[in-house]
């Protein structure tokens, strides 16, 4: 069985974040970044385990175009993504979100 995907509030709006920078740089840039994520995150829900853990039990899979990694915890049948952060930001940010 498929996992299902769970954003939190702080993961939606990293991912609103990055949209809006990444528009504000070059018009569509920003629904590309969106179509990479959904891709990962297709990935990630459709194979939960395969993917690195970084921290306690919260795991970490990298998109390929852009700097950005998802953050989440695999729940039963659930993945609950806790961050969407580029990846030279601070680690601790999404920490505080457990």
């Amino acid at each position: 069985m498929r996992a299902r995907a769970e954003l939190t509030p702080g993961a939606e709006s990293d991912i609103a974040e990055a949209f809006d920078f990444y528009e504000a740089q070059l018009a569509g840039l920003g629904v590309q970044f969106l179509a990479t994520l959904e891709r990962q995150l297709e990935l990630v829900v459709d194979n939960p385990l395969q993917y690195e853990v970084r921290y306690r039990s919260v795991r970490r899979a990298v998109l390929r175009r852009f700097p950005y990694a998802i953050f989440y915890l695999f729940e039963g049948e659930s993945v609950v993504v806790l961050a969407v952060e580029h990846q030279a930001r601070d680690p601790e940010h999404w920490k505080q979100r457990l």
